[in-house]
């Protein structure tokens, strides 16, 4: 097994590694690929030293499996020659995800849609992720006709220039600025840049990527604000049910699905929080209850690490799936 990181000295790729450790996937060749300001430069991965290598030198190096997070434009040109070579491409950016021939994949909920000739395999955006494996279990039960979320995003969904800033902000720096307005002590009704309707890309993703990986039936409305929080988004998500619910019910479906960890016990101030999901790999759920305003409605609040299950963990679920499968062959 030979598996290419691209991007792997940004906050994702970075990541990425973490979380290929400890799945504790084997592979006899590992190439880490950045932009050409970081070719040629080593990388200290598990005790041993990588070179980091060229897009280009990646590709004639054939790797089975290359986990790309280095941004829309790199994957639009690259995904494709890495395919051309019969490599398996896991795209983590927006650039293939409603591209109506690439799947969209979180594999606790649809990894079985994957066949062999899947080349290039799109990872969901970090606030679809989160609120979709939430939201499967209880479509299937109760059928979901509409989704209300607001969406309280770590700043590192940003990037490390939004890091800086926030850093930059505490300790009366000057610096340069990732958000047209400061972020500490604020919040930010803008996450993205805003589309012709209103919304941002951002919300519109919640949307559009919600429908492609659960169902076109149901009706997503979206705010998404950026807050001064260093890793882990939060959401609060409004459900509408064609169906009627126990609150028993709904707990034990999400305590038993793969991947969430439920936290719901207002007498012992029992929540979730991003603080205490960074780090992990699982989707925390809580302040499970019923919209009292109207009939069939449940309200819940979801976090997660963004650059865990939002991004790398996803990614490696992927990955790991798609050889466990068989579906590329080493």
């Amino acid at each position: 097994m030979r598996i290419a990181i691209v991007g792997a000295t940004g906050l994702v790729g970075t990541e990425i590694l973490n979380v290929l450790s400890e799945f504790k996937i084997e592979f006899e060749d590992l190439y880490l690929v950045a932009s050409e300001r970081s070719v040629g430069k080593s990388m200290n991965y598990q005790n041993k030293e990588y070179t980091i290598k060229s897009l280009q030198d990646a590709v004639e190096l054939k790797p089975d499996i290359a986990i790309f997070s280095a941004g829309g434009g790199t994957s639009l040109e690259w995904a494709p020659r890495f395919a051309e070579v019969g490599t398996t491409v896991i795209d983590n950016s927006s650039a293939w995800r409603m591209s109506p021939d690439h799947k969209l994949i979180v594999p606790e909920i649809n990894a079985d849609q994957l066949t062999d000739n899947d080349k290039i395999i799109a990872n969901p955006n970090c606030s679809t992720i989160q609120m979709v494996l939430a939201l499967a279990p209880l479509h299937k039960k109760y059928t979901i006709k509409r989704v209300v979320v607001s969406t309280y995003q770590s700043i590192s969904g940003t990037g490390v220039k939004a890091i800086q800033q926030l850093e930059n902000e505490k300790s009366g720096t000057e610096g340069e600025m990732a958000y047209p307005y400061p972020i500490n002590e604020n919040c930010l009704p803008h996450c993205d840049v805003f589309e012709e309707n209103g919304y941002t890309k951002e919300e519109m993703k919640l949307t559009n990527e919600t429908k492609k990986i659960l169902d076109d039936r149901i009706n997503v409305t979206a705010t998404a604000v950026r807050v001064p929080v260093s890793g882990g988004h939060s959401e609060s998500v409004n459900i509408e049910f064609e169906n009627d619910f126990d609150l028993t019910q709904v707990r034990a479906l999400l305590n038993n699905t793969e991947g969430i960890t439920l936290k719901d016990n207002p007498d012992t101030n029992t929540y979730p929080m991003p603080l205490y999901a960074k780090g992990k790999n699982d989707v925390f759920v809580g302040r499970i209850r019923r919209d009292e305003s109207q009939a069939n409605t449940l309200n819940m609040w979801i976090v997660a690490d963004n650059l865990r299950k939002g991004a790398a963990t996803n990614a490696i679920q992927i990955a790991k799936y798609v050889i466990e499968q068989k579906l590329v062959k080493a």
